[in-house]
């Protein structure tokens, strides 16, 4: 192997070392056993799927993709998303006797970057499926399991703000006509680029009250009160289903008595084109994305000859770790250091105090060059040497 690339790693991908390990799990292990409580239930699907129907079923950008062929000449993509998947996996298998399943996953999933910025092309997910449900009581259990899951995890400062992709884009069919002109305006949603998406507004071939009507949807943020602004901006009875489902939504989450968390911003939008109604992101401290997102995506399962309605959400691991930092408290690990003729008393002690649930390292003395860089490192050491009754513990 070169020198050059002996110690690199391929664009966007990470190494994860013990400690960051370590406080992954213990994140995981909580949110995972929440969703369970919750009556979800866990699920695998290959990391590697056809690209003809996974890859194409996947709302990730084709050249985001990583692409390789098996022996038989087809082509095969690594998960882009768990989505699809698990859709996948729900058509073909799950949904024999036309009840709602509830799906959990925790997993990796890889998506190409072209250039090195700091963005991993490989991550890990842990969100849940609820297929087979097309009420928004599914919508509503799906932020509300967000929420839990987050403060299950120790997040206790986040926002989740709540969007419909269906209601924008009747909204602007309503005033622009075609779906060219309704894409090139989502655009500036998704980039969030509300500068641009003024200026584009001012520079359309409209009447000033269109222009107008346009530019007033950009203040449809807030609680309650947003959800009768939206209705005044629609001029006929199109779109007023999608309002009327938030509002629906809205009375939820009082039941829930989670509605001090959320918030409406209808110019939410997201990268996942297979989503057709309710959006929502999750955002916490200083990261500067979303830490999770979710929504509905009745027509996914179609492309699996199922018609049948879905919702879902995923969480970032890497982005929620970074989001809880300090939050996260891994238990302290002690090392018992021992001589030879004290190994057997070492081993019997060091089971006893595993039996504890304490971790428990055994080491020779004889492997360790600097002692004193050990009882640097772990936070508690007992030494077992000598003969029997010399021990120290520090």
């Amino acid at each position: 192997m070169s020198g050059l690339f002996m110690f690199e790693k391929p664009l966007g991908m990470r190494d994860t070392l013990p400690k960051l390990y370590e406080r992954k799990q213990i994140v995981r292990t909580k949110i995972a056993k929440e969703m369970t409580n919750w009556g979800y239930q866990f699920i695998e699907t290959p990391t590697l799927e056809y690209y003809e129907t996974v890859g194409s079923a996947s709302a990730i950008l084709d050249q985001q993709l990583f692409k390789l062929l098996d022996q038989q000449g087809h082509t095969l993509v690594l998960r882009p998303d768990m989505t699809a998947p698990i859709a996948r996996v729900a058509a073909s298998r799950l949904l024999k006797n036309e009840l709602p399943i509830r799906l959990a996953y925790s997993a990796n999933v890889f998506r190409a970057q072209q250039r090195e910025g700091g963005s991993p092309a490989e991550f890990e997910q842990i969100g849940i499926e609820c297929i087979g449900d097309s009420t928004i009581s599914a919508d509503g259990e799906g932020i509300a399991l967000t929420i839990h899951s987050l403060k299950a995890a120790g997040l206790e400062y986040f926002s989740l703000s709540i969007g419909h992709i269906g209601f924008v884009r009747m909204f602007f069919q309503q005033i622009l006509g075609t779906d060219e002109r309704v894409e090139a305006l989502i655009k500036y949603l998704f980039e969030k680029n509300y500068v641009g998406y003024r200026e584009h507004v001012k520079n359309l071939a409209l009447s000033s009250i269109d222009k107008q009507r346009l530019l007033d949807f950009l203040k449809l943020r807030g609680r309650e009160e947003i959800i009768e602004m939206a209705y005044s901006l629609l001029e006929n009875d199109h779109g007023k289903e999608a309002v009327a489902q938030l509002q629906q939504l809205w009375e939820m989450l009082i039941d829930y008595e989670l509605e001090e968390m959320t918030s409406f911003d209808l110019t939410l939008v997201s990268h996942m084109s297979y989503y057709t109604g309710i959006v929502f992101e999750v955002y916490a401290g200083h990261i500067g994305y979303p830490i999770g997102n979710g929504g509905r995506y009745d027509m996914l399962l179609e492309k699996f000859g199922k018609s049948t309605g879905a919702t879902g959400f995923a969480l970032r691991m890497d982005r929620l770790i970074e989001a809880l930092h300090s939050d996260i408290q891994c238990k302290p690990v002690a090392c018992i250091l021992f001589s030879q003729e004290r190994r057997k008393e070492a081993f019997q002690f060091a089971q006893k105090e595993r039996q504890l649930g304490k971790k428990i390292i055994l080491q020779d003395i004889n492997g360790v060059k600097d002692i004193d860089k050990c009882t640097k490192y772990y936070e508690d050491i007992i030494f077992l040497v000598g003969k029997a009754g010399k021990e120290a513990v520090t």
